[in-house]
């Protein structure tokens, strides 16, 4: 399985809709010169992470003009398109008008003929008492997508920090979570540290896909990045716009929980015994 991480330089000077546009070619240059199974984009691309003033104005319906973009680009490339995360303005019975509830961090995952695989809302919001943590609503469901030949995992960059969530996704039977961020330079370390730790836990390959320039004038790490089940780590991209294209091996994920079967010992979790 080959699968390419695509790390958008977010351009403040460019707009919304010349970004969709750039980055669905993108996708199919990609595609074209790499021949990816899978291809990854990063978190809020269209509007950059911490663009919270423009979050309201750009949020768009699930099937909206990202949704149409890039389900084109997934079809005329031929792949698995993780379309990184958009702002959604979710339909009227799913929300309370006015309230945090009518926004959503939501990914968007296309198949090879271009058809809603799957979408994620994010469940972790960033930004404690400010931010996105107050202009969006939390998602309350775990989402994996079956490929031919693996069981991704979805998550969404702040959800790095919670381990449980991501034992969630390997009891629900994912070999291989995908996670585009928009991640700050000034915590970049946690970023890789997190990506390495996720996989060697969970024993999984970990394709965390993040931007690069800035959001709202807050610089982005970068540093894309791949990891094995072993933790071990087969790619990495600086802090500009950039292509990673890995090739990986699924049975690897089984073999390696052969090898050393930590998961098997696992005692605590929701069939824990209490006292």
């Amino acid at each position: 399985m080959r699968a390419s991480l695509i790390q958008i330089a977010v351009d403040e000077g460019e707009s919304v809709n010349f970004r969709r546009s750039r980055v669905s070619s993108l996708v199919c240059e990609v595609a074209e010169r790499e021949r990816p199974d899978l291809v990854v984009l990063p978190e809020l691309w269209t509007t950059g992470a911490f663009a919270y003033e423009s979050f309201a104005d750009e949020a768009e319906p699930l099937e909206g003009p990202t949704y149409e973009a890039m389900a084109k680009a997934a079809r005329d490339a031929g792949v698995w398109l993780h379309a990184g995360s958009i702002p959604e303005r979710a339909a009227s019975e799913d929300a309370t008008e006015g309230s945090a509830d009518d926004l959503y961090n939501t990914s968007l995952v296309f198949s090879p003929e271009g058809e809603l695989a799957a979408s994620y809302r994010k469940i972790h919001r960033f930004g404690f008492d400010k931010g996105e943590a107050v202009l969006m609503g939390a998602g309350s469901e775990l989402v994996t997508v079956r490929m031919p030949d693996t069981v991704i995992g979805l998550a969404t960059c702040y959800d790095l920090r919670f381990p449980e969530m991501f034992r969630g996704l390997v009891d629900a039977g994912a070999e291989m979570f995908v996670v585009p961020a928009g991640w700050p330079a000034r915590r970049r370390e946690h970023w890789t540290l997190l990506a390495r730790a996720r996989a060697v836990e969970d024993q999984v390959y970990v394709l965390a896909c993040g931007t690069g320039g800035t959001h709202a004038g807050v610089p982005q790490a970068g540093h894309s990045i791949v990891v094995d089940p072993w933790g071990a780590v087969l790619a990495e991209a600086g802090d500009g716009e950039e292509v990673l294209t890995v090739e990986l091996d699924p049975a690897k994920v089984a073999a390696t929980r052969e090898q050393f079967p930590a998961l098997k010992d696992r005692l605590l979790g929701l069939d824990a015994p209490r006292r």
